[in-house]
């Protein structure tokens, strides 16, 4: 029968062991325990306060991007019809002085509008290039596939606004 009921002695020692260790871990352990908890938790939230404010960055850069990318579709519009129309005032302007001045002269506008035209299709080529080396960069960073890819994506881009 003793096994089922502790004596009084015991009873009064397993308590005593138990309040020493209680109060060993009320002073020292569970301070610290908080503590590292708390740190824990802050950090968790610093991390994504930061991951909030990365993604407003992304999106206003995804929209900068896009805004960027209309204007030049605008642009490229524009100087494409500025091309077409300046390229039909000098021919215009070519015919006019080869019925005055003759055949000589009529040869040497064709020379003239043949340059300025392969310049401006040049500098579209030109420009073209650019805007599509601009996209497929922009489009290349976007497809990045692990984390880390992403983080350097984003702290690349980050650099870059903060730069401008």
């Amino acid at each position: 029968m003793s096994l089922l009921t502790p004596e009084i002695g015991l009873l009064f020692w397993m308590i005593v062991a138990f309040g020493v260790v209680f109060f060993v871990l009320a002073k020292f352990g569970f301070p610290i325990i908080t503590q590292m908890i708390d740190e824990r938790k802050k950090y968790i939230d610093d991390s994504l306060e930061a991951a909030r404010q990365a993604n407003e960055k992304l999106a206003k850069v995804q929209e900068e991007t896009a805004a960027m990318l209309k204007e030049a579709q605008e642009k490229q519009s524009q100087i494409l019809s500025e091309a077409v129309s300046m390229r039909n005032k000098i021919v215009e302007e070519a015919k006019n002085e080869a019925a005055v001045a003759g055949q000589k002269i009529l040869a040497e506008a064709k020379e003239q509008i043949e340059a300025e035209k392969e310049d401006a299709i040049r500098d579209i080529r030109r420009q073209v290039g650019l805007l599509s080396v601009q996209i497929a960069e922009k489009v290349l960073r976007q497809n990045l596939n692990n984390d880390a890819a992403q983080m350097a994506m984003i702290d690349r881009m980050l650099d870059e606004i903060e730069t401008k």
